[in-house]
């Protein structure tokens, strides 16, 4: 499909229709930016989590044992290379057990993905005032310590 001859106005129909047919498959639960609910619906598929409803605050789903997982995703582009994963809010209270992050190429396949403990989230994230919350660079390098999992493999379609 070749759309460099379509107008503006046609492309945004497009996408409004793409964004339509990705939440009516149930890989997208809002009309929001489809990284963070396609990420979620892949982790949970993947990992066989159940994902909790759109209103539950901080963690994305469980596993049978009621571990919480936060699920964060981050497409890097050729115009942003940024691996900041969206706000981490309320870290101190410890609202979830695990961050499973996962960073995609530009075209959505998996760069790499890990499950990464509380703890060490504590460890690398930052405090920002400005946003009341904190945030998380997931660079490749979070794979090498020992306590973080790397699950691309389990994840990569």
């Amino acid at each position: 499909m070749d759309i460099s001859s379509s107008t503006v106005s046609e492309l945004l129909r497009m996408y409004v229709d793409i964004l339509d047919e990705l939440r009516r498959r149930g890989i997208t639960r809002s009309s929001n930016n489809p990284v963070a609910d396609y990420t979620e619906h892949l982790v949970a598929a993947k990992m066989r989590l159940t994902l909790n409803c759109n209103s539950a605050s901080g963690f994305d789903a469980i596993d049978a044992d009621n571990r919480r997982y936060q699920i964060k995703g981050r497409r890097l582009t050729a115009q942003n290379s940024s691996t900041e994963l969206s706000a981490i809010r309320n870290l101190a209270s410890r609202p979830f057990d695990f961050l499973m992050a996962v960073v995609y190429k530009p075209d959505f396949t998996i760069d790499y993905a890990a499950q990464i403990p509380h703890e060490v989230v504590v460890e690398l994230a930052r405090y920002s005032k400005h946003t009341n919350a904190h945030r998380f660079l997931m660079k490749r390098s979070v794979l090498a310590d020992p306590r973080v999992i790397d699950i691309t493999s389990r994840i990569a379609d």
